[in-house]
């Protein structure tokens, strides 16, 4: 099978095991994809499962993405999760454990934050609370369980110890996230985001002697499923203004499958990293052929709540721009 457009090297991920969350659709669909197609073996986790409704309607499973890992050359596993229950992800890993004795990248990025609403602007004190619930138990405590029922199979092992005395090839713990340089991107969903920052800058401290590194990554506008479901059907998605400067959900897969490959990675460990900025130092592409630059916010949040709200008084309370378009900005 040749290699998508775009990719500029061939990494050695044969024998690594992975699990990546939150991998029905989307980025982490992409980012499984990817390592398969670099030879590492991949747990794609989530909730929607083939015969049986899908998250919001959308299309996508985790057994669909573990054909596709394995299609690229991969080991594609499909392991049915809920990220938000304790249980179901003990069990996860420890599923993991005893059919391949290690674990060696964790790509957390299931996030339940806002499923079945419209994430508006809004100001704190005008925010929905329970958009508090979702962020944080179906968000941010996504990110914080698997990272804690993940790390001790990747401190360990037999491999994860032999990881440590020799300095090669070390674990890798990813975090997608929502960020620009600490800009403030608005209430509720603010708040889970940047916690999500500051446990994997905490965990590098913790994790360094143990040869695992924390990476949280952050990519542009990506054409999800989600995303392009507002699209109106539209193919051609260059013929749309506001997907103008959208990049695919591949364009993050590429920068982990970078960042899992990269020998001194534990140069980066704690940080936070548009996939832009990784795109131009790995020299990898989109799948168009484009180097997409680092995501920007351009419109401070404050600024896009006023406008919103007077588009509501103008237009009637269900007006607006649509929740994909404004994320783009």
């Amino acid at each position: 099978m040749s290699a998508p457009r775009g990719r500029k090297k061939q990494l050695d991920l044969f024998g690594r095991v992975a699990v990546v969350t939150g991998a029905s659709r989307g980025a982490g669909r992409a980012i499984a994809a990817v390592l398969g197609e670099h030879g590492a073996t991949v747990y794609v986790s989530g909730r929607s499962v083939r015969g049986q409704p899908t998250t919001d309607g959308l299309p996508g499973t985790i057994d669909d993405a573990a054909e596709e890992v394995t299609r690229r050359g991969g080991t594609g596993i499909s392991a049915r999760c809920d990220h938000a229950n304790e249980h179901d992800v003990e069990a996860l890993f420890k599923r993991v454990r005893e059919e391949q004795g290690r674990l060696d990248i964790l790509v957390n990025n299931a996030w339940g934050g806002y499923e079945g609403a419209r994430l508006m602007p809004a100001y704190f004190w005008k925010a929905p609370l329970r958009l508090w619930d979702a962020m944080f138990e179906c968000g941010l405590k996504a990110h914080l369980l698997a990272t804690y029922f993940a790390i001790p199979l990747m401190i360990e092992s037999p491999a994860a110890k032999a990881r440590t005395r020799t300095s090669k090839s070390p674990g890798l713990i990813v975090s997608t996230i929502a960020w620009d340089r600490d800009r403030y991107i608005g209430n509720f969903y603010d708040v889970a985001k940047h916690s999500i920052v500051r446990l994997l800058w905490g965990l590098a401290e913790e994790l360094r002697e143990h040869s695992v590194a924390t990476v949280a990554l952050a990519p542009g506008f990506m054409r999800t499923e989600r995303v392009m479901s507002h699209a109106g059907g539209e193919t051609d998605w260059k013929k749309i203004p506001w997907l103008k400067k959208s990049e695919s959900p591949e364009y993050i897969g590429r920068a982990v499958a970078a960042l899992a490959g990269d020998p001194h990675v534990m140069r980066k460990s704690g940080k936070t990293f548009h996939v832009g900025e990784l795109a131009h130092e790995y020299r990898f592409s989109d799948i168009d052929g484009r180097r997409v630059p680092p995501f920007r916010i351009v419109e401070p949040f404050v600024s896009m709540v006023k406008k919103f709200e007077k588009i509501q008084r103008k237009q009637g309370p269900n007006s607006g721009r649509d929740p994909a378009r404004s994320t783009s900005s």
